[in-house]
């Protein structure tokens, strides 16, 4: 009964969309089949694409179910949506492709948003999360502040733009590596005193329990957002504009923030300052 009203709720909320659309901006009306939209309601299933290897936001638990915070946000998306959710394995290489061939409806893969994607993918606004540069270092070490890798060797990945960035406004002595899993047996081996690198995927090995002893002591720099996708030609539909107003929603109510807690991720300022740049300024009066 709970998903039947859900569903005419939603159903109700996409007619006012639809209507909007059509008196409002008749060349977006045009083009908007909503095809993914519908199909999800008349099979009563949500498909979302979300990692299985990349913990805490999407990874496998020991049954080999998805779980983390982007399968938290797909099951929310469910729910609201008065649908069953089924969660699909993807991986860099393939995720837009699946949602370009119709094998998810809804892609949450921790992607980054960047301008040569958003020809291939709907990318809705605003971004849900983001990742940005900084380091993995023994807790040993105490370092505090991007200032004390000044004239120290950092391990590094070659060909990582990070390397250049850091070396430049730091002083760092970057230490490449053809791959990261050397790059990190080095920081292990004492070669250097910090590993610099993406920070979600620091924040990835730190959560795996192989790396107890480090930790990422600086504020991350140089944010590079996160965009959830719908398929290209429904971005500015009823799909589009649902899963905008669901992101803004989960700004504003402090759900993402929630979210990174859950799950043990240490907290970002991008959604700190989301939070606030959001908030309803009529709050507490």
């Amino acid at each position: 009964m709970k998903g039947e009203i859900m569903k005419k709720i939603i159903n109700t909320f996409v007619l006012v969309i639809f209507t909007y659309v059509s008196a409002v901006l008749p060349a977006y009306s045009a083009q908007c089949t909503n095809d993914t939209w519908n199909k999800v309601m008349k099979r009563g299933k949500l498909v979302v694409g979300s990692k299985a290897d990349y913990k805490p936001w999407g990874f496998k638990d020991s049954s080999g179910k998805i779980v983390g915070m982007e399968a938290d946000m797909a099951q929310m998306v469910a729910d609201i949506m008065g649908v069953d959710l089924e969660l699909v394995a993807v991986q860099s290489s393939n995720r837009m492709q699946f949602l370009e061939q119709g094998k998810i409806d809804l892609m949450i893969a921790t992607m980054s948003d960047r301008k040569d994607r958003r020809k291939i993918v709907g990318i809705i606004q605003p971004n849900y999360y983001t990742s940005g540069t900084n380091v993995m270092s023994p807790k040993a070490l105490g370092l505090k502040t991007w200032e004390d890798l000044r004239g120290k060797p950092v391990c590094g990945k070659q060909g990582a733009f990070y390397n250049k960035i850091v070396a430049e406004r730091y002083g760092a002595k970057i230490v490449a590596f053809t791959g990261n899993a050397e790059a990190k047996q080095a920081l292990r081996d004492k070669k250097c005193i910090a590993w610099v690198y993406d920070d979600s995927s620091i924040m990835s090995d730190l959560s795996s329990g192989n790396f107890n002893d480090f930790e990422m002591p600086f504020n991350s720099e140089d944010d590079n957002p996160w965009g959830l996708a719908v398929p290209l030609g429904e971005v500015n539909c009823v799909f589009g504009n649902f899963m905008s107003g669901l992101s803004f929603m989960m700004h504003q109510n402090g759900t993402l923030i929630d979210l990174e807690k859950k799950w043990g991720i240490q907290a970002t300022q991008y959604l700190k300052d989301k939070n606030k740049a959001y908030d309803d300024w009529l709050a507490g009066k």
